[in-house]
């Protein structure tokens, strides 16, 4: 289960809206959301990416499970999950780009190390 924060919306909500975002994330490398949202994001994509340097069945199923797309658990477990096959953890990066205009809500860029 994901952190404690609730980001305003009920808890099947809430995660629909975290399994579509980390299918997105691992999908593009990259992405721009509130720092609240990427906190929330960071461990569960980085639970994907260790699911795919298993390499078995049972963790391709696991990934399945979370992940909304059939060829983006494709991709973590082909391309992303290898180039990590060295590192123990850590493969997200959060950084803090400012406020939005809108409503002054705190962002930041996610990104794949």
């Amino acid at each position: 289960m994901p952190g404690t924060r609730k980001l305003g919306k009920t808890t099947s909500q809430r995660m629909a809206m975290l399994r579509q975002q980390v299918t997105d994330f691992l999908d593009t490398g990259r992405m721009e959301t509130t720092v609240t949202r990427c906190k929330e994001i960071a461990p569960l994509a980085e639970k994907m990416i260790t699911l795919g340097k298993a390499k078995d069945l049972p963790a391709y199923r696991q990934a399945l499970a979370f992940i909304t797309r059939e060829d983006v658990a494709k991709k973590v477990f082909d391309e992303i999950a290898p180039k990590y096959a060295d590192r123990n953890g850590g493969y997200t990066r959060i950084t803090r780009i400012g406020n939005r205009r809108g409503d002054a809500a705190e962002v930041a860029v996610i990104e794949l190390v």
